[in-house]
């Protein structure tokens, strides 16, 4: 049974809630309603002055082939990396997991990539992926496969999303791999006493314990790809080729800085932030049930 906490000092449960109640103030409702204000005005981009337009910014969005590809792509590229990234975190959690020699080194080496910043992960995989001069590149070469992601846009796709499940991996590892030191060793000992094997005690034991962890990440994962994935498109592709890796959120950025087209970069901002809303209130409305606490 649960017990409810009791303050005796009325004003403190407020006091406690306030730091977190103006950084969201301050971090997210401000701004959020700023872009929308925005949004609905056509701006000098000299920042002279400002005409209001209502939802027209929506409107010529909606109608813009460019912004529907890149939504296109936006989905692509979020399901990919959130598959990739919580499908490697969980095998690596597995592997370690079972570690009985070393494992502190093991572990130490998957968790490095977390302490690098998405710009510089960028970076990494570019040199890696250099059709002149990076490594990866030449080896493939010499399989018989012509790697050039400046042309091609199918291998540009494939290497940021590459570059954005490595760096997120860590984050996964370490939330499956507490996760799986959470399930009693006894389940998983009686389970092998009655024959289930490796396969089976994972699938109908360890699994089903781990829903929870599973279904924070995916929320986490798919912000992540949505927001966080700017620095590695940055580094990598520059939105490029043909606009073959240009996600939302750095379109929001190329249009809004480098085009000077601030009410139609606002109006992409907020869609932008619509779709990660819904996408966030259907993961709860409809995965959650699927949880067992």
């Amino acid at each position: 049974m649960a017990h409810a906490s009791i303050f005796r000092n009325r004003w403190l449960p407020h006091v406690l809630i306030l730091p977190q109640l103006v950084l969201t103030l301050a971090f997210f409702i401000w701004p959020a309603g700023q872009a929308f204000q925005q949004s609905l005005f056509v701006e000098d981009p000299f920042g002279l002055g400002a005409v209001f337009v209502g939802w027209d910014n929506f409107a010529i969005l909606l109608e813009e082939e460019s912004y529907l590809e890149s939504v296109r792509v936006t989905l692509f590229f979020s399901v990919a990396v959130a598959v990739c990234s919580l499908g490697f975190g969980l095998l690596f959690a597995v592997f370690a997991d079972r570690v009985l020699k070393g494992a502190a080194f093991y572990k130490t080496l998957i968790i490095w990539p977390y302490a690098v910043a998405p710009a510089v992960a960028g970076v990494l995989w570019l040199f890696l992926f250099n059709p002149t001069v990076g490594v990866v590149a030449h080896l493939l070469g010499e399989w018989g496969i012509e790697w050039n992601h400046t042309l091609n846009g199918n291998q540009a796709l494939f290497l940021v999303v590459l570059a954005a499940s490595w760096k997120q991996v860590s984050f996964n590892f370490l939330f499956f791999l507490a996760g799986l030191k959470a399930v009693p060793l006894s389940l998983v000992e009686a389970a092998a006493m009655d024959g289930a094997g490796p396969w089976r005690r994972f699938w109908t034991i360890l699994f089903p314990l781990l829903s929870p962890v599973a279904f924070f990440l995916l929320v986490v994962n798919v912000v992540y790809a949505f927001f966080d994935t700017f620095g590695v498109i940055h580094q990598v592709t520059g939105g490029g080729p043909d606009g073959a890796t240009n996600i939302l959120v750095f379109k929001v950025f190329h249009d809004g800085f480098l085009g000077l087209d601030l009410g139609g970069s606002a109006a992409q901002s907020v869609v932008l932030m619509l779709i990660v809303t819904g996408l966030t209130i259907i993961q709860f409305r409809v995965i959650e049930h699927r949880v067992h606490y």
